[in-house]
């Protein structure tokens, strides 16, 4: 095998690279489950004030996971992430019935925008390990997620603290990756 084989075995593979947007509101769950796929420690998750990113690989894939927080403050900022998007990631907190409305409102303005228009959408329903939380077709149904039409998308429970269904996500994030 020649020196030119070996580097193009090593190379990652461009079309196996995904760049996927990992938003929701404030407190929802997106380091903690960027650091869990990642195999992090999650002991000391912080706030995001700016935005993380970090390289994960699954099914042969290398996904570029782009968490940017999700204070009311950073949100009109989101849009300068939208470009060259793959897979949009959208976390709910599914104990804070609260703010429900306004995390399906942020969703349902972002995916007007022409450049998410052909993204994929996962919607992961979290903290599902607490008993007051709603479940994923509790969530779905409260936020119409069946005018989600013409669109590829799919709301799966996790726990982002345990990893119970990140699995299960990643598995269809990479199923049903635009390109």
């Amino acid at each position: 095998m020649g020196l030119l084989s070996l580097l193009r075995k090593l190379r990652p593979n461009p079309e196996k690279e995904a760049r996927i947007l990992l938003l929701g509101l404030d407190n929802a769950g997106k380091t903690t489950i960027l650091k869990q796929l990642a195999s992090e420690d999650i002991t000391t998750v912080t706030p995001t004030a700016g935005f993380n990113i970090k390289s994960v690989a699954a099914d042969g894939f290398k996904l570029n996971v782009w968490d940017i927080g999700g204070q009311w403050k950073i949100r009109p900022y989101w849009k300068n992430y939208f470009a060259n998007t793959d897979v949009l990631i959208y976390v709910i907190d599914c104990t804070d019935r609260a703010r429900l409305a306004e995390a399906g409102s942020e969703l349902f303005e972002m995916l007007m925008d022409n450049r998410l228009k052909q993204v994929p959408v996962l919607i992961f329903a979290n903290k599902q390990d607490m008993p007051d939380a709603m479940s994923a077709s509790e969530v779905a149904e409260r936020m119409s997620l069946v005018q989600l039409q013409g669109r590829t998308w799919e709301i799966k429970a996790c726990t982002a603290v345990d990893g119970t269904g990140l699995k299960e996500g990643m598995d269809w994030v990479c199923k049903n990756m635009k390109k």
